[in-house]
């Protein structure tokens, strides 16, 4: 059983209060009994709010009572009065929040399998302008019972790896906190789709539960560093061996903040971040903006087939934000160069990101993931190179029809991070940049980190990947098709304003494989193409 010799915190201090009065109360009583029937009711009022909270430190359902035990029912609370108070309690993704508040819930609702259906029709306005909806079928096949899955890796890649379409996307371990990375490795592994560990390096957090990873390898090259930051090969040919790494990935850039690397102050810098990220104690911890492993996209291919190499030929790909087009075309001109084909690009939108980044980069740096996604798939048609390489999405995904709605764009499957957090129980308090996340998601306070349950969270994680996939299965069915790798843009509708609407073929148009070897007459990428580079990512001319 739980001790409840917790250390005292602000937190609780509404407990304390509670506990404090109703044993003076108590004491009162008992020293003279002439005034007990005056305080037999506050004795019970405060008498039982100190079972209340007592019963919230113990109970595991809900992580936010476990830290704020009494206080946080004043939450629940106000969501009961839920539609009275809609319009004052993140209704609409146009008030700052991540997700409207009816996606939230769904991701909660599937993640505590309960009733994830609404009466009365849809809740948005469907002659609202950026209206967007999947076309169905008059003959609408079966569910798909067998989970949907994508062999990744291309033919240098001699260990692929048949990978869920749905998998957690990249969020290291110390911008979670260990309970954090535990739930959601075991959730995976129970469900049989990946985890990405972020650029943080592979903890013994990911490692304890089994789940299959994704280890991702950002500018700082944590867990496979020299002492001068640069890469360590044996240290990375070591860590990739391990048969629960799956695929090794190169951070080019984030959604969040291209082009900006980071600082963890050396006062944050413990013991066992340092062992785990290969770096020194009592200095900043860098992320540069830029690698230092290669800086022209031919040493960029070169870099990444010696990754695969290492690895021992496990899938090898390279994640980014799409930013100057012709630095893209670049890498595309360096795989034909060298004849070096990464197994996967993911491409991160600019509206991804979980973590804290400048106001600035957050809104206005680099291509929106739909428009990435795209991009990229064109652009890998258009050297012929498409069928070789995979490519994931990710971008504020959180539901079957942002998958489906992905996929038509050349996506062949999607990581979600913010979707997975919900499922952990995170409630956008936006304070993950504080360390004092109220859910215990985003905190290396061990004290706020007790309050995520590490086994009810890990079922959660499982279940809202279930429930997701079964509403893609049901979505791509409707359709009238059996798996979402055959979705298209014409599957999909677009309201550009009151009156007109648009195909996504109309928006997306496609290039035709190799058109841009023969040379391509798409304003979208001629000029980028001829401006592009093997031996340099500046624009040539």
């Amino acid at each position: 059983m739980e001790t409840l010799l917790l250390p005292f915190s602000p937190r609780y201090i509404v407990l304390t209060i509670c506990s404090v009065v109703t044993l003076l109360l108590l004491g009162i009583g008992l020293f003279d009994p002439k005034v007990i029937n005056l305080v037999v009711i506050p004795i019970l009022v405060f008498g039982g709010l100190t079972i209340l909270g007592i019963h919230d430190l113990l109970q595991k359902d809900h992580a936010i009572l476990r830290s704020y035990p009494i206080a946080a029912h004043m939450r629940f609370l106000l969501e009961e009065i839920r539609p009275e108070m809609r319009q004052y309690f993140f209704e609409s993704e146009k008030d700052g929040m991540p997700f409207s508040r009816d996606t939230r819930a769904v991701v909660y609702q599937r993640a505590k399998m309960v009733l994830d259906k609404r009466p009365f029709g849809t809740q948005r306005d469907v002659y609202e302008e950026g209206y967007e909806w999947m076309h169905h079928s008059m003959a609408p096949k079966p569910h798909a019972t067998e989970p949907f899955r994508i062999t990744i890796g291309g033919p240098d890649c001699t260990q692929p790896y048949s990978a869920s379409v749905f998998n957690i996307s990249a969020m290291s371990f110390g911008a979670l906190s260990p309970n954090a990375v535990r739930a959601l490795n075991a959730g995976a592994k129970k469900g049989g789709f990946a985890h990405d560990t972020g650029e943080g390096g592979i903890s013994p957090y990911h490692q304890e539960m089994g789940g299959d990873l994704i280890w991702e390898i950002g500018s700082g090259y944590f867990g496979c560093r020299n002492r001068d930051g640069s890469f360590n090969a044996p240290d990375f040919a070591r860590l990739s061996s391990n048969d629960q790494v799956k695929m090794v990935e190169l951070k080019v850039s984030q959604g969040a903040k291209p082009g900006h690397g980071g600082v963890l102050p050396a006062a944050k810098v413990s013991e066992e971040i340092s062992r785990i990220r290969g770096v020194a104690m009592g200095e900043d911890c860098i992320s540069p903006a830029y690698h230092k492993a290669f800086s022209t996209p031919l040493q960029m291919m070169e870099f990444i087939g010696e990754m695969r190499r290492l690895s021992g030929g496990k899938p090898a790909g390279f994640k980014l934000c799409i930013g100057h087009p012709w630095e893209f075309l670049a890498i595309c001109k360096a795989m034909l160069q060298t004849g070096i084909y990464p197994d996967f690009i993911v491409v991160d939108g600019k509206e991804g990101g979980t973590g804290a980044a400048p106001l600035e980069f957050m809104d206005h740096l680099g291509m929106p993931m739909r428009e990435g996604v795209n991009f990229v798939h064109n652009a890998l048609v258009g050297i012929g190179a498409r069928d070789r390489i995979k490519i994931g999405a990710a971008g504020k995904i959180a539901t079957a029809f942002d998958i489906a709605r992905a996929m038509a764009l050349g996506a062949d499957w999607c990581n979600s991070a913010r979707g997975f957090m919900f499922s952990l129980g995170c409630i956008q308090s936006l304070s993950c940049h504080t360390d004092r996340c109220p859910t215990g998601v985003t905190t290396q306070d061990p004290l706020r980190s007790r309050a995520l349950v590490v086994p009810l969270k890990a079922e959660r994680v499982y279940n809202y990947h279930r429930a997701t996939l079964h509403a893609l299965a049901e979505l791509i069915a409707a359709a009238g098709l059996e798996h979402p790798q055959q979705i298209r843009p014409i599957h999909f509708s677009h309201r550009a304003s009151g009156t007109d609407v648009l195909s996504f073929t109309r928006l997306y148009p496609p290039l035709r494989p190799g058109e841009l070897l023969n040379g391509t007459g798409d304003a979208r990428f001629r000029e980028a193409w001829d401006m592009a580079r093997a031996d340099s990512f500046a624009p040539a001319g």
